[in-house]
């Protein structure tokens, strides 16, 4: 097999097992909408947006300093492995113990219930568990094994959900006397998201338990303070991150008043998952072209190609864009079926530009992975986080969820733009910047009178979007085909 040929296949691989199990997770939001219902959907969303700044914190940039270190001669791969495997063990351990123990405060502090707090401190535990073995699994190139055990993790995820809301009602009303109906909650059914997803995430701890035994437990106290040392900047760009995609639903519960506030998190969250579309696009192409970004780095027309591949990103991300906007009021009756949450559409077409904004921003970020500059991400990232953090206090207190929405833009936007001004000073890259700003623009102005001008025409949103589709072809003819020959 050649070195490309086997680069794809295990791309396509990994892609998957990023990619799948968001868009099967989409499957549940419907569910969700249903049962749980304003308020606990609120309280899903944001108890989930602590477990996503929690996880980068409890695996602290290791998995990427695995891969970095493994492949250094000086270290011995079995040192590397089990001292990434070890520090990992004992900090879980610790912040297990301890989170446990203080459960209630942390609790009270945070104004969830106790068992929710117990089940996000064993959902955290059991992911930091599982970071290294998987890292193991791709540096060891078994792609398909993890990619299994990912997909694998995701299904008991939604069977379980699909047990505890669909075949538990109907068992505990016909059995009252039965184990059934003693594990059915009639009220606090939020309960059962936290509850199917530790259980995932324990079934997938012991399939992966065997790694523990083939690396074994030991520590080398050299090479873990190099492994921290180059860590530590992976964190700081892991936090930020984290910050933008998820801080906005933890301020929203505590700076609007209680008696909304999870009910405003709620709708905010339901409808901030039509922007999954975007996401998913963006996802799938920054994994599966990433690598080429660093083996084609040493060709000559290496930036000529990068800025076409931007070119082509943005047209049809701005096509997604369209597409979604024109066709919201289908989508949203099939993914949001109760009505009372569409009151936070009006923040979709700003989130899924922001994604677009995203994903561009991973395009462009090319220069500082090609030329070794990775400080310059974790720079960016941490600005972005900063603009999500001032505009989300400024504004939640004024418009609510609205402010939020705006904040994502803003900070994606600009993150977006910085890397371009920088990336031109270290590595010049000959983007099209009059098409992409041309298809960009052309799309957020369709959307803007497919949706909020005209209130969603379906006739009218149809007719722009084709009118898009016309003017890529043909301003596009003559390169597409060209593409498509090859």
């Amino acid at each position: 097999m050649s070195i490309f040929k086997k680069l794809f296949k295990q791309t396509f691989i990994y892609g998957l097992a990023t990619v799948l199990p968001r868009a099967l997770a989409i499957f549940l939001v419907p569910l969700y909408v249903l049962v749980l219902g304003k308020e606990q959907f609120g309280i899903y969303a944001s108890l989930m947006a602590f477990l996503i700044l929690g996880n980068v914190m409890l695996s602290y940039g290791m998995e990427t300093a695995f891969f970095r270190f493994i492949n250094r001669e000086e270290f011995q791969k079995e040192k590397v492995q089990s001292t990434a495997l070890t520090s990992l063990l004992i900090s879980t351990l610790l912040f297990l113990s301890i989170a446990l123990f203080a459960r209630e405060k942390l609790a009270s502090f945070l104004e969830f219930k106790t068992e929710y707090v117990s089940y996000g401190i064993l959902i955290l535990a059991l992911d930091a568990l599982a970071v290294i073995p998987f890292v193991w699994y791709r540096a060891h190139e078994k792609p398909m094994r993890y990619a299994f055990i990912k997909i694998f993790n995701v299904c008991i995820n939604l069977g379980f959900n699909l047990f505890f809301f669909l075949v538990l009602p109907i068992w505990a009303e016909k059995e009252t006397n039965s184990i059934w109906n003693s594990i059915y909650l009639e009220e606090g059914k939020v309960a059962y998201v936290f509850i199917a997803n530790l259980i995932a995430s324990g079934i997938t701890f012991l399939i992966l338990l065997p790694i523990y035994f083939k690396v074994r437990i030991s520590f080398d106290k050299i090479i873990w303070k190099k492994m921290i040392r180059y860590a530590f900047p992976v964190l700081i760009a892991g936090i930020a991150f984290s910050i933008n995609e998820a801080f906005d639903k933890i301020l929203l519960k505590y700076l609007l008043p209680s008696d909304i506030a999870d009910a405003e998190v709620g709708v905010y969250a339901a409808c901030y998952k039509l922007g999954v579309f975007m996401t998913l696009f963006a996802t799938a192409f920054r994994l599966g072209i990433e690598p080429f970004f660093f083996n084609h780095s040493k060709h000559e027309n290496a930036k000529q190609t990068y800025a076409t591949i931007t070119k082509y990103f943005t047209v049809i991300g701005s096509l997604i864009l369209l597409f979604v906007v024109v066709y919201l009021d289908i989508f949203k009756r099939i993914l949001i079926p109760d009505p009372s949450f569409w009151d936070a559409i009006v923040i979709v077409p700003i989130i899924l530009l922001a994604n677009l904004c995203l994903g561009i921003y991973h395009n462009l970020s090319v220069w500082y992975k090609v030329t070794d500059r990775t400080k310059y991400g974790a720079y960016i990232s941490v600005i972005g986080a900063l603009i999500t953090l001032i505009l989300n206090f400024a504004l939640i207190p004024i418009i609510s969820y609205k402010g939020s929405a705006i904040a994502t833009l803003a900070a994606y936007g600009s993150m977006m733009v910085i890397s371009y001004f920088i990336g031109k000073k270290y590595y010049a890259v000959p983007y099209d910047l009059k098409k992409i700003g041309f298809y960009l623009l052309l799309s957020v102005v369709f959307s803007v009178f497919s949706f909020y001008i005209f209130e969603g025409n379906l006739w009218l949103g149809t007719a722009l979007l084709l009118v898009f589709i016309a003017m890529i072809y043909f301003s596009e003819k003559k390169e597409i085909k060209q593409i498509l020959k090859r």
